[in-house]
């Protein structure tokens, strides 16, 4: 701006608008952190259950030898992390450690159950952690002979719940925001306005974000075992447990990224140490770029430990979808801290300039433009359906992310028409506050100008104490001033409620993201529901089937009438009707029957049905030990010599 600055402050509706602002992005943040705490929970299972060996639910009319397990992805497991619970609750597998049975892109574990196990319902608890980092956890039942009349209650803790998951949950977002923090304020500084690496307030900014990033990751660290195992807090303390933890990936990408954040600090003390001392325009020019190459390589580094250990590392495409997600976590880190660090400059450093505001304008269109492009890459490779689009809480999730970013997009729209009128109404490298505002490279309580009636004053005074008094307050005047003339100047007022809104709905679409990252993707979701609905019994109720016979002697041409009830795994009712060719009843010396599940080589089981009255024909309790296409096959005999087996597949269960 080159008009004089008036010496009165701004107007009290003025004054009101930036409270109002505030208010309402108070308002917007609190929604959004309302709705996170709504839908989110412990942490969900990005590797699912599709399938086991015996199946949920299932009869089976022997002990089998072992209990196998089939997931969607790959996952760890400990030592005693599949365990089989006999009806009493006592273990009924031989606790030993989860066998791999791996078979090309199956993944499949088992564990060996104990032999002369007893009749009834047995249950089989679980937890493993996913290849992205998050524990998953559940149980099923399955009975031997038949169901029991009490059976052990399945667990109900939640792997990643509790006190212990909350509180990781709280150093995964402390550590988004400290590396956002720590790597766009370090940018912004490089990259848009050079002086501010003497000023104290961006520098308090960048080192809180590199501490905070560094407290969180530490946090993590320890938090790691319990988060994935016992979920008690007081296991931060086993040691045993923390080198199990360094033995995993996301273990190592934790010890990588505090290597790192070593690397980090001493570029911040270069930075904001010889930097920014440094007067000679070549040389500073050197180090300018000498500091960029270092602190992109480091700061690409540390994002790649998330991209690592997270979504990117697993699932389709994982060669590109890592230096995608890399990509993607630099450009909101070069435009929300770039944000954060904007804020700060135009709150507590009076001598920001047009230019710097103008070039981190361009800075964050291209980043905007990165994050559109690598997020369009990232929703289709995690969600791939429109179906998981509206139907998971993963895509449900990304539409609220999709919506906070147009919101953000919208504000962001609207700095850039205040940041276009700084430009064009003040000078490439002047000051945004008004002509007359003290030049200073401190935030407060410093100036550069005194007045001489001032200086002969303090000079005169002979007491150091009444000196020093006078020396303040001509400082609190001088920054009293210099606050004053800059409130004053509307396209400098304007442009910070803007910039306070984006951040403000930057924080938000901050909590959106790392609830993201802790949800199990649309795409693995809905193949998980597929597996699981294939494997599922089918709850369709009584099976009813006709078939036609001929065996061939005088009056050997009938129709067996059949129904199963209740027609699913278990123990079920059998009803059979036997009509001769003009539909009456038709008495037979013997029916005989056989079921076979072919896709499991189970079978055939034989049934052998009891006379009730004149061509009616039952069996009770008839074992259907798992869900599926069985082939039913029914001998009938009419004679001593006359008799034919007809077959018919039918859904079970």
């Amino acid at each position: 701006m080159t008009a004089t600055a008036p010496h009165f402050g701004p107007p009290p509706s003025a004054a009101r608008r930036p409270l109002a602002a505030a208010g309402l992005l108070a308002a917007l943040v609190g929604a959004v952190f309302g709705l996170l705490l709504a839908v989110a929970g412990p942490a969900s299972a990005h590797a699912a259950l599709t399938g086991s060996d015996p199946q949920d639910g299932a009869v089976v009319a022997t002990a089998p030898k072992e209990v196998t397990l089939t997931f969607s992805e790959q996952v760890a497991l400990g030592a005693d992390s599949i365990r089989v619970l006999d009806p009493s609750g006592k273990r009924a597998d031989t606790r030993a450690a989860p066998r791999d049975l791996h078979s090309g892109s199956t993944v499949k574990y088992g564990v060996a159950l104990r032999t002369g196990l007893p009749d009834g319902t047995y249950t089989v608890a679980w937890q493993a952690v996913s290849a992205d980092s998050h524990p998953v956890s559940g149980a099923f039942t399955f009975s031997i002979g038949a169901p029991s009349e009490t059976t052990v209650a399945l667990p109900d803790n939640e792997a990643g719940g509790g006190l212990v998951g909350a509180l990781y949950g709280i150093a995964r977002y402390a550590a988004y925001a400290g590396f956002i923090v720590l790597a766009g304020g370090a940018a912004f500084v490089l990259a848009c306005w050079q002086r501010g690496a003497g000023a104290r307030p961006l520098q308090r900014l960048v080192v809180r974000g590199w501490m905070t990033i560094t407290a969180a990751t530490i946090a993590m660290l320890l938090l790691r075992n319990p988060y994935t195992g016992s979920g008690k807090l007081g296991d931060v303390f086993d040691l045993d447990g923390l080198k199990a933890v360094l033995d995993t990936k996301p273990g190592a990408a934790l010890v990588s990224r505090l290597l790192l954040l070593g690397a980090s600090a001493l570029f911040v003390a270069v930075l904001f140490g010889a930097y920014a001392k440094r007067e000679d325009p070549r040389e500073k020019k050197d180090l300018t770029f000498g500091l960029a190459i270092g602190g992109a390589v480091i700061a690409a580094g540390i994002a790649g430990t998330w991209a690592l250990a997270e979504h990117a590392s697993t699932g389709i495409q994982p060669g590109i979808a890592m230096p995608v997600d890399v990509l993607h976590l630099l450009a909101v880190a070069a435009w929300l801290g770039g944000l954060a660090a904007l804020l700060t400059a135009l709150y507590r450093t009076p001598d920001l300039t047009a230019a710097a505001v103008r070039r981190f304008s361009a800075i964050a269109f291209v980043s905007v433009v990165l994050l559109v492009a690598t997020g369009l890459y990232q929703s289709w490779r995690q969600v791939g359906t429109w179906s998981a689009l509206t139907g998971t809480g993963y895509g449900q999730l990304l539409l609220v992310k999709v919506g906070i970013v147009a919101v953000l997009v919208g504000v962001a729209s609207a700095s850039r028409r205040w940041t276009g009128r700084l430009a064009v109404g003040g000078g490439t490298d002047e000051p945004i506050a008004a002509a007359g505002a003290p030049d200073t490279e401190e935030e407060e309580g410093t100036t550069e100008t005194t007045r001489p009636e001032e200086t002969a004053e303090a000079e005169a005074a002979p007491d150091p104490a009444r000196a020093a008094q006078l020396a303040r307050q001509r400082a609190a005047v001088a920054t009293t001033e210099k606050k004053r003339i800059r409130d004053a100047d509307p396209g400098r007022a304007a442009l910070r409620r803007s910039v306070l809104a984006e951040v403000g709905v930057g924080v938000a679409l901050l909590a959106v993201t790392t609830v993201l990252t802790s949800t199990e993707p649309g795409r693995t979701e809905e193949e998980a529901r597929s597996s699981t609905a294939a494997a599922a019994p089918v709850a369709s109720g009584p099976v009813n089937l006709s078939l036609s016979f001929d065996t061939g002697g005088e009056n050997g041409k009938g129709t067996v009438r059949m129904d199963i009830d209740p027609g699913r795994t278990g123990a079920n009712v059998l009803h059979l009707w036997i009509e001769d060719s003009g539909g009456k009843a038709m008495d037979v010396p013997e029916v005989k029957l056989a079921f076979t599940l072919k896709s499991k080589d189970i079978g055939p089981l034989p049934a052998v049905p009891v006379r009730l009255t004149e061509g009616h024909w039952t069996a009770t309790g008839l074992q259907i030990p798992i869900a599926g296409n069985w082939n039913v096959a029914v001998t009938v005999r009419t004679s001593d010599i006359d008799q034919t087996t007809v077959d018919k597949n039918v859904k079970i269960g």
